[in-house]
């Protein structure tokens, strides 16, 4: 499918006044051909694009929607606080009212700062946990993404663990000198650079669930290993939860996993749609902030009322219940798993689905499911662009890039997914 005129139109223009007419590099459709979809107005789990046609949205504003587009307690909220004031740079009763939502929900965290974007939770989740420990050196593995803070755009060595390059173009290479770099699902690999640079390491920071370069659930023998090296050596484990933060359940990943990091972070989810992050851990690791403790971190639209608002209610929305929506997530997840898999094999196809919980991924390849990006064929993404264009002519909106996941909301039903499932079949049958 082709973008419409009036996308095409705005398009143009955009490309007149901002780089590649967008202002996050996925969204300009580089990867998959074509031009973007211009969004006009969103309710449930569809959107309307600028020229008047329906499409099933399994993007969710990249994760945060998982009640989906426009739900009415998110709605009032937003409209009731923006009615009041749409910032006051000062505290206010909403970021109260999140903080012990968050707080008394997660069992493992104590206290919590609201930040507003998940790059800048996982960025000041680093600086406070270099301030606690004394120590300058990170770990991160290859395939995770943790925001674009410049020592954190980095890309793997040759060796199993290297300090790490720079992979954006202006990051000095000293912004990166305190980073090292290992692969997914290596637990020796890991041991032996604990064992060698522990006494050196501030934190270990990994996604819960890698979900940026494809999905790459690790097993709980190798998170385990990240808690019992980082406990032994007095580095800080970290538990970056901005895509599975309140997505797989009221703990996250920690909870799936059952592990305690140090310090987690988050994000989409916890603003419902608005622009929020935040990040937290134990009393005595968090009241190192200033204005308590030597770590300076500030905000000046940090705790916004407005998006407060959004992120209470969203929490209070999936709380109710019993967290009855988690169930019907996993649930229409399944659905969506099993029928996609089941168009693959009907068509003689070796892919997968990779699936947590109402994240889901293609994986497009013959072969052992990935569980590292360096196991992810190229071929892939070509074939991703193909399917990813058909489904559009079916009405179907997935994420503009083979490596992006995909989300289901609490707004998709059993009716929808398999409408979903039936467009995939056509799609597929569309390429043989």
């Amino acid at each position: 499918m082709t973008a419409g005129p009036r996308s095409s139109e705005l398009y143009a223009r955009a490309c007149r006044l901002m780089p590649a007419g967008v202002n996050s590099p996925v969204r300009a459709f580089r990867s998959v051909g074509g031009e973007p979809i211009f969004y006009a107005e969103a309710s449930g789990c569809r959107f309307t694009d600028a020229d008047g046609r329906s499409f099933i949205d399994y993007v969710g504003s990249w994760g945060p929607l998982i009640l989906g587009h426009a739900h009415p307690a998110v709605i009032e909220a937003v409209r009731t606080a923006a009615a009041k004031g749409t910032s006051y740079g000062a505290p206010c009763v909403e970021e109260v009212e999140l903080a012990e939502l968050v707080v008394d929900t997660v069992p493992f965290l104590e206290m919590v700062r609201f930040v507003s974007s998940g790059t800048e939770a996982v960025m000041s989740a680093v600086r406070l946990a270099r301030g606690v420990t004394g120590r300058d050196a990170i770990v991160k593995f290859t395939g995770c993404y943790h925001g674009h803070a410049d020592y954190l755009l980095v890309a793997a060595g040759s060796g199993l663990a290297t300090f790490g390059t720079p992979s954006s173009a202006g990051v000095p290479a000293s912004s990166a000198a305190h980073t090292l770099l290992l692969p997914l699902a290596d637990e020796a690999a890991f041991r032996r650079l604990m064992t060698e640079h522990g006494g050196e390491i501030a934190a270990v920071i990994i996604e819960g669930v890698p979900a940026n370069n494809g999905l790459l659930p690790q097993t709980p023998e190798f998170v385990a290993a990240l808690r019992e090296e980082c406990t032994r050596h007095g580095s800080m484990l970290i538990f970056d939860e901005v895509i599975t933060g309140f997505r797989l359940g009221a703990d996250g990943a920690a909870g799936l996993y059952g592990i305690e990091p140090d310090l987690a972070t988050y994000g989409k989810i916890i603003g419902g749609g608005m622009p929020v992050g935040a990040y937290g851990g134990k009393r005595a690791h968090m009241q190192q902030l200033a204005p308590l403790g030597p770590v300076y971190q500030a905000g000046t639209l940090s705790g916004n009322p407005v998006a407060m608002a959004a992120g209470a209610a969203t929490l209070r929305t999936l709380l109710a219940d019993d967290g009855a929506i988690w169930a019907r997530l996993e649930h229409l997840g399944d659905r969506l798993e099993r029928g996609i898999r089941g168009v693959f094999d009907a068509h003689g196809l070796g892919w997968t689905v990779v699936r947590r919980g109402s994240i889901l991924w293609l994986a497009l390849q013959d072969g052992p499911t990935p569980v590292t990006a360096e196991c992810i064929h190229p071929d892939a993404a070509g074939r991703y662009a193909k399917l990813h264009s058909a489904l559009l002519d079916r009405g179907v909106y997935l994420a503009p890039s083979a490596y992006e996941v995909t989300f289901v909301s609490a707004a998709h039903d059993e009716a929808v997914i398999d409408q979903t499932i039936a467009a995939f079949d056509e799609a597929v049958e569309s390429q043989r």
